[in-house]
């Protein structure tokens, strides 16, 4: 997925992670939006028209499942980004791409490209 011109939601809790990749996208050409809480991605997810999401699997100690839900629901390409590993996720997310904290530019472009090939369920 080509990054620059794109509309991408980033859900992440730790502000310097969030601030660091927001900056990354941008530096990319990307619209970025972020939501610090799971309730503002839902919000997000209602008001803003977007391209691609990468979330963090925990935020504030809740899993990011139910928003990953409604952007598979909306056929919106996402991806994990978590310190924890893929082998924890839920069935239904298996097949998601996963990034391990920390992350380069390329790792990112990469794993939404391969989200956004892969066919919705």
């Amino acid at each position: 997925m080509r990054i620059q011109g794109r509309s991408i939601l980033i859900v992440e809790d730790e502000p310097i992670i969030a601030l660091a990749l927001e900056d990354l996208l941008v530096g990319q050409g990307a619209t970025v939006h972020h939501a610090s809480h799971l309730e503002d991605a839902h919000r997000l997810l209602a008001s803003v028209e977007l391209d691609a999401a990468i979330l963090d699997v925990k935020v504030h100690g809740c899993l990011s499942y139910p928003v990953a839900t409604e952007l598979k629901e909306r056929s919106i390409p996402f991806i994990f980004a978590t310190g924890y590993g893929d082998g924890s996720h839920p069935d239904e997310f298996r097949s998601v791409p996963t990034i391990a904290k920390p992350y380069s530019a390329e790792e990112i472009g990469r794993a939404l490209a391969q989200s956004a090939a892969a066919p919705s369920a």
